[in-house]
Formats: C-alpha cells, sequence, structure tokens
C-alpha cells in the first residue's frame, strides 16, 4: 500500500459544485496530496470552499444555469488552470452525461461513472430494463415512455394505467429527486399528472420523457452503495434506509438500514451488484430499491454519483468513499480496503445516522428561508461528524439547494446512535435562518423511529409542523420575556412548569433561547 501512496491519481483536480460537496472532496484532495481547484459564482465570492481551495476561478453570475450548470465554463475553468481531473460531486452537472462527455472530449478525467455509463443508467427507463433482463426484480410499471404529446395515445396510456393499478406515480425517465413526479389516485387525474410532469421533467432535465410506475405504500427506501472497477468487477460496501423524506427528497438516512437480517441484506447487495455489472459501472454509484411490506425489494432506479447521504456508509465501513474515487477514476483496481469493506458489509460493525440540517421551515412545509445566519455553533465530541460549508455570518443564497449541514453519528448500535444523535442535535445552534433543526429532534424522540417503523409516508405520518411549532415556541416565548425583564428560569415557578420537560425540549439553558431554535 505505500507504493500506491507514493504518488496522488492526480495533479491537480477541479470541483465542479459548491457548499460542503466541494469541501469534502478539497479535503480528500489535500489528504492524495493533489491541488484542488474551486469555481465559484457572484453569489459564492467568499464561500468556504473559495476561500479553502488552491486556486478559485469565477464562472458566472448568482443563477446557476449561467455558471455551475454552464458545461463550456466550468470545462474551460479546468484547463486554464492546468487541471487533470474534474470531480462532480453531486447535484448540478454531476449525472449529465454532456458533461462527462465534455470532459472526456478535452482530454480531461471525469472522477465518476464514464459518459457511456451515465447515459445508460441515467435514464431510468433504461435502468428498469438492465434490471430486469438480469432478473433484479422493478417496482410495476411501464418500459416505455408515455407519449404526452400524442392525444390519440392517451387511451393506451390508460389501459396501461388501469394494469398497472392505482394510486400510481407518473415520473420522469431523466432524473429524480422528485422532480417530474405526480401521484395518480384515480383515472380522471391521469391526464393532468402527465402533462405536468412531463412539463416539469423538461423544464428540470431538458427532457420531458415520463413513465407509469405503482405507488408501493408503505414501503421503505433502502439504497446500496456501489463500486466498479474498470475491469469489470463491482462490489456492493453496504445499504443505507433513507425512508424518511419530504416531497420525495431525503431528510434522514442510516446505515445499515434497521431491521434487515444477513440474508435479506444479502440478497439486496446481490440485487445492486447485478444490476451495476450488467451496465458495465464504473467508480461509485448508488441503486436505489424499495421495500415493500411482505418484505420483497424492487428496483428503482441507479444514481450514477456520489451521494450526499455517503458519509454514514463512510462511518460504518471504515472506507473513505471519495478516495476510493479518485483511485478508481485513476485507472487502478479495487483497493484492499474496498474489497475488506465489501465483505464486511453483511454484517456491519455499529450504526450510523444522518440528519439534513437545511435552510427551510418544517412548519410551513418545509418552505425554503434563505438568509444571513446570525449564530453558528455545531455538536462536537465523540462519534459526531458535521460536514458543513456554513459559518456564522454567511448567507445561505436563494439561487441554490438549501442544505447547510449534515450532522452524523456513529456508535456501537442503533440504540446508542439514537441517544448520541439527541445530544449532538441539543448541542446545536443556529439563528438567524430558520432551519429544519426542530423536524430532526422530533424525529429523534419519536416512539416509531425509535422502534424502527419506517416509510416514505413516515413524515405524512407523524409530523404536524404548525401544531409542533405552537407547542415548542409557547414556553420558550415565556421564558425569553421573563429574562427580558431580569427574571431567571429558576426564579420563575410558572416558567419552569411551563417549560416542557428535558426529554421533549431544550435541556437547561438551551431552552432560553428556544425562540432561535423556532423563529415565531
Amino acid at each position: 500500500m505505500a507504493a500506491r501512496r507514493a504518488a496522488p491519481p492526480f495533479r491537480r483536480v477541479l470541483i465542479a459544485n459548491r457548499g460542503e460537496i466541494a469541501l469534502r472532496i478539497i479535503r480528500a484532495c489535500r489528504e492524495l496530496g493533489m491541488e484542488a481547484v474551486a469555481v465559484y459564482s457572484d453569489a459564492d465570492a467568499s464561500a468556504m470552499h473559495v476561500r479553502l481551495a488552491d486556486r478559485a476561478v469565477h464562472i458566472g453570475p448568482s443563477p446557476a444555469i449561467d455558471s455551475y450548470l454552464s458545461i463550456d465554463r466550468v470545462v474551460k475553468a479546468a484547463l486554464s488552470t492546468g487541471c487533470d481531473a474534474i470531480h462532480p460531486g453531486y447535484g448540478f452537472l454531476a449525472e449529465r452525461s454532456a458533461f462527462a462527455r465534455a470532459v472526456e472530449a478535452a482530454g480531461l478525467v471525469f472522477v465518476g461513472p464514464p459518459s457511456g455509463s451515465i447515459q445508460a443508467l441515467g435514464d431510468k427507463l433504461q435502468a428498469r430494463g438492465f434490471a430486469r433482463r438480469a432478473g433484479v426484480p422493478v417496482v410495476p410499471g411501464t418500459l416505455e415512455p408515455a407519449r404526452v404529446d400524442r392525444p390519440d395515445e392517451v387511451a393506451s396510456i390508460v389501459a396501461q394505467a388501469n394494469e398497472i393499478g392505482y394510486p400510481l406515480l407518473v415520473k420522469a425517465a431523466a432524473g429524480g429527486g422528485g422532480r417530474g413526479m405526480r401521484r395518480v389516485a384515480a383515472p380522471a387525474d391521469l391526464p393532468a399528472a402527465l402533462a405536468a410532469g412531463s412539463r416539469e421533467a423538461a423544464d428540470a432535465f431538458g427532457d420531458g420523457a415520463v413513465y407509469l410506475e405503482r405507488e408501493i405504500i408503505p414501503a421503505r427506501h433502502i439504497e446500496v452503495q456501489l463500486l466498479g472497477a474498470t475491469g469489470g468487477r463491482v462490489i456492493a460496501i453496504g445499504e443505507r434506509d433513507c425512508s424518511i423524506q419530504r416531497r420525495h427528497q431525503k431528510l434522514v438516512e442510516e446505515a445499515p438500514a434497521p431491521g434487515l437480517a444477513p440474508d435479506e441484506r444479502r440478497q439486496l447487495h446481490v440485487l445492486a451488484v447485478r444490476v451495476a455489472s450488467a451496465a458495465g459501472l464504473v467508480n461509485a454509484a448508488t441503486a436505489e430499491f424499495l421495500r415493500a411490506p411482505d418484505g420483497s425489494f424492487y428496483f428503482l432506479e441507479v444514481n450514477t454519483r456520489l451521494q450526499v447521504e455517503h458519509g454514514v456508509t463512510e462511518l460504518v465501513s471504515g472506507l473513505d468513499i471519495v478516495r476510493e474515487q479518485f483511485w478508481l477514476a485513476a485507472g487502478r483496481a479495487l483497493s484492499a480496503e474496498a474489497i475488506a469493506a465489501s465483505e464486511r458489509a453483511v454484517e456491519p460493525a455499529g450504526h450510523a445516522i444522518e440528519v439534513r440540517i437545511a435552510a427551510e421551515d418544517p412548519s410551513r412545509a418545509f418552505t425554503p428561508t434563505p438568509g444571513i445566519v446570525r449564530r453558528w455553533a455545531m455538536p462536537s465530541g465523540p462519534g459526531v461528524r458535521v460536514d458543513t460549508a456554513t459559518a456564522q455570518g454567511d448567507r445561505v443564497p436563494p439561487d441554490y439547494d438549501n442544505l447547510v449541514a449534515k450532522i452524523m453519528v456513529h456508535a456501537g448500535d442503533r440504540p446508542a446512535a439514537i441517544g448520541r444523535l439527541r445530544r449532538a442535535l441539543d448541542e446545536t445552534e443556529i439563528a438567524g435562518i430558520q432551519t429544519t433543526l426542530p423536524f430532526h429532534r422530533f424525529v429523534a424522540r419519536h416512539p416509531a423511529f425509535l422502534e424502527g417503523e419506517l416509510s416514505t409516508g413516515w413524515v405524512g405520518d407523524w409530523w404536524d409542523g404548525p401544531a409542533e411549532l405552537a407547542r415548542a415556541t409557547g414556553p420558550a416565548l415565556l421564558a425569553a420575556g421573563l429574562d427580558a425583564l431580569g427574571h431567571g428560569l429558576a426564579t420563575s415557578p410558572v416558567a419552569a412548569a411551563s417549560m416542557p420537560p428535558a426529554e421533549g425540549g431544550w435541556p437547561g439553558a438551551g431552552r432560553a433561547s428556544g425562540t432561535d431554535r423556532w423563529r415565531p
């Protein structure tokens, strides 16, 4: 291993992203002895990833379409700074096969699956075809795009929908993140859902193709982390449960998936490797599945990029996935560490949980809340990892994804990890913007979560944002008012009686600053 690490995989790498993932990749570059080049828009001129990179290149105004989504500007920035490779991170251009092709055509290395794999697996209909041909069960639905532009095809589409059964989902073929997705409860709603889903997909991905898929209720969303080498070998590093979501976007992830027996875990990993191998996967990707109430696994899609939640798999497996990406992109075989992690994946040691802290108001259907961060204190201590590029005084812009931090914990088992998560969330201080922090505190103490009762409908089943806001801020506002009048909580029996118990609220002095946790 000493010889392998003697020379870095590349000399200089451009990171085609921003925020915490750009910082994560910069750190990996530094540890491997590579120079890191950042790109930035007007909104990010003073951002942390710009300050910490070896070099930084301005690529345009704040709107992403004119900066981070501009293939020409990103590739030009890499060439002008003498880079050998480009790492796309996640989001933005990470799953655009046109971007990977442009990088390859410029003589640079794309740190991720090659353009052909992205094109083959990035189209969900093609990926469903790969899975079916590989003998992997897929969610019942169509394998061809619905011809929403052909009025004469409406009757055929309705017939296919009736065969699939209701409720069903209209889904975009070319992308994810819930964009283009519409739930259809009855036949009368299908035409409008097809039209709206196709329009949104075209706007988001430049491709309006949609297809139909049965909605499995209740379902768990479980994904498998994969690594593939140029020689054709693909391995599974472990799986993550990502069931707690809002608008089909993840809020909480944990590894391993709770409640799976070793045989079930092994079966899932085999299915994921089979799909990826059929498509010739190289580098890192994730195969996503739904688990039905009867325990059956159904293939959903493959994400041909690094996932936001890769950190929980790193904590459980002990593997640095970004480091592995760089070595695989440089043409190396799967490392001994990766192979060892794969061999341990069926019976992993320990448990990790991640919560995504976003600038959103969970009392108002997770509405985005950009603004200035007035106070920022992240947790620390044993078993706590925080991935963030946010600091006190920073502005969270409205132009991009509003993720501001990922708080991760790792412990010997799931109950210990949940206890550590509670402690970490109680240490967290954010003011100036409303975030999802109150929601995550709620989850970490909810009996259904503690028992591992997870599903993609969890938020709708258990979370009532306005009610939780009223419950939490009433006592906090009273305490704040008494403090303003010079009364301490300890000397106020009214305040003491009004405060929620420590288990369900904020312990100690944190209670007095409760108005910052929930902005009234």
